[in-house]
């Protein structure tokens, strides 16, 4: 019994894994594995800050849809009212507080650090959108 537990967990690891890979544009890998420390040359103009935040649907695209589009983990499913019902019957702030402190077995924020709050919550209406 304790084997086949253990080959549910591994599968699903690499399910997810899998599924995240599959998403990630050749963009998306090269600012993955860029370093850490930039070097600037005096006089040249430095490179822009992002614009604002992150629409939800992008945030899903990189960071939600490896658990939300399979429901890894018990995770609700991407506009799946029977999923995200009794979650939303709990109000959308509770939602949107677990989803940034996590719960269960979802991280802080999911598997988005950067993501700022607001962020987490453009996610969260992308993913409950026409329910």
């Amino acid at each position: 019994m304790k084997f086949k537990a253990l080959l549910c967990i591994c599968m699903g690891v690499f399910t997810v894994l899998a599924v995240q890979a599959q998403e990630m544009s050749e963009d998306d890998i090269k600012t993955r594995i860029q370093p850490v420390g930039q070097v600037h040359v005096a006089g040249a103009k430095p490179e822009s800050a992002s614009s604002g935040p992150r629409a939800g649907s992008d945030i899903y695209a990189k960071a939600c849809v490896a658990c939300h589009s399979t429901g890894v983990l018990n995770a609700p499913k991407f506009q799946d009212a029977a999923d995200w019902g009794p979650r939303l019957d709990k109000g959308f702030d509770t939602v949107w507080k677990n989803a940034i402190n996590g719960i269960g077995g979802m991280p802080p924020k999911g598997t988005c650090a950067d993501c700022t709050d607001d962020e987490i919550k453009a996610a969260i209406e992308h993913m409950i959108e026409g329910i």
